[in-house]
């Protein structure tokens, strides 16, 4: 689970460091608008979109270690190349050729759990392993300011360009070691005991051979099924809030000098920022383990949403920047809080080739708010003048979700349903 994380915090600070380049010089230095950052943060997800299925039924045919090594080493090399962007439109598609890069990484992960955890344990599992997220954007935060504002000059590059280049090579590096270290399946490793080993390996068989009777779920059927898309919605209100802070909050922050009169200098503004994602983090793994306890699924997603589309549109209408830090964490709360739990609703009723297809559908089309919440918020700030309506926008959509996750609840069983 370490080396896990570890690959995920790299991961996903590659994904989205580009929010901490676009207000510290790179948008001065490209010309970009807040539409084309927006675009540029957001086309990531379309790129990734294209692969997602795909990649997933790979690593479940050619097994883990070679199939993230080989996506770990494509990542890494684009992520370095973005270092040397001339122009917007290089940016964006660089950026997209990023998403086509990683596709497949995280529902890879999220398919790899399900080898090695039984299904009681498999929430905090998952919430281990998310922790990276917001792990990686409160220290990435500081990281990634450090960075810009010491790196400016270095090999006669911008701060924002030094910081691609630091953080595109340890993708590479961990590459190497995926394919020497990573174990495809309990029966492999030679860490374990002997009896431990028939002990995990035997309690996972059975959980699948009991998933398999009670659900027929081929995987024509798993990539078609209204309650498929319908979890895949839910996802997509998760993700829009998610991805809405990680692209904007460092925006969001930069801002609070001329709504506020405050001054942060970058690193300052890094520190601010990550204040909401170590709160996450920790309300994430806590929120996952009582999930876990109490064997319940929905709610545990259904209310952190609403928490979180509530507390969102709130934060920029408070009258002073503590206050306003207060309810963006609060946001990140009920977002970290309900994205482990969600990955144990699919799990519930899909196994094998229908999970890997299942399972990366979800990510692939939850994960179009990627493009459509930095796309859609930064539009609406060339628009307005101001975040409040992108950030109702975010309110609206995770309220939304958490309502569509309630009713899956009250919906009939899939399976009894037909037959």
């Amino acid at each position: 689970m370490p080396f896990l994380c570890l690959l995920y915090f790299v991961n996903y600070l590659d994904r989205v460091n580009i929010g901490f380049a676009g207000p510290n010089g790179m948008n001065r230095e490209l010309g970009l608008s807040a539409t084309v950052f927006g675009l540029a943060s957001g086309i990531f997800f379309l790129g990734y979109l294209v692969l997602e299925v795909p990649s997933n039924l790979a690593l479940h045919r050619f097994g883990a270690r070679r199939w993230l090594a080989r996506i770990m080493i494509t990542w890494g090399v684009v992520a370095t190349v973005l270092a040397f962007v001339p122009n917007g439109i290089a940016l964006v598609v660089l950026r997209f050729v990023l998403g086509v890069a990683e596709a497949g990484f995280f529902p890879g992960i999220i398919l790899y759990l399900t080898y090695w955890f039984p299904a009681e344990q498999r929430a905090k599992a998952v919430a281990l392993f998310m922790a990276a997220v917001p792990v990686s954007s409160a220290i990435g935060a500081t990281v990634s300011s450090v960075l810009i504002s010491s790196g400016h000059g270095v090999f006669g590059l911008s701060g924002w360009r030094f910081m691609f280049v630091v953080e595109g090579v340890p993708a590479m590096l961990l590459a190497v070691a995926t394919w020497f270290y990573l174990t495809d399946r309990p029966s492999q490793a030679r860490w374990l005991a002997p009896a431990e080993r028939d002990w995990l390996a035997a309690r996972l068989a059975a959980e699948q051979r009991e998933t398999e009777a009670a659900h027929h779920w081929p995987l024509r059927r798993a990539l078609t099924h209204p309650r498929i898309l319908a979890l895949a919605f839910v996802y997509f209100g998760i993700a829009y809030g998610l991805y809405a802070l990680g692209f904007f909050l460092p925006t969001i922050v930069s801002g609070f000098e001329q709504q506020y009169g405050t001054h942060l200098s970058t690193v300052e503004s890094g520190l601010v920022t990550a204040i909401p994602y170590v709160v996450g983090a920790a309300a994430m793994v806590l929120w996952a383990s009582h999930g876990d306890r109490t064997r319940e699924r929905v709610w545990h997603v259904a209310l952190p949403m609403l928490l979180g589309g509530v507390a969102i549109p709130v934060a920029l209408y408070l009258g002073d920047p503590f206050s306003a830090m207060v309810a963006v964490s609060v946001c990140a709360v009920g977002v970290c809080s309900a994205l482990p739990t969600f990955w144990a609703l699919p799990s519930n009723f899909l196994s094998g080739a229908a999970a890997a297809g299942g399972i990366a559908l979800i990510n692939s089309l939850g994960n179009i708010s990627g493009f459509a919440a930095p796309y859609v918020t930064g539009a609406l700030r060339d628009l307005t003048g101001s975040q409040r309506a992108g950030l109702w926008v975010v309110g609206v959509v995770m309220v939304a979700a958490a309502f569509v996750v309630v009713a899956l609840r009250a919906a009939p069983d899939p399976d009894r349903a037909e037959g």
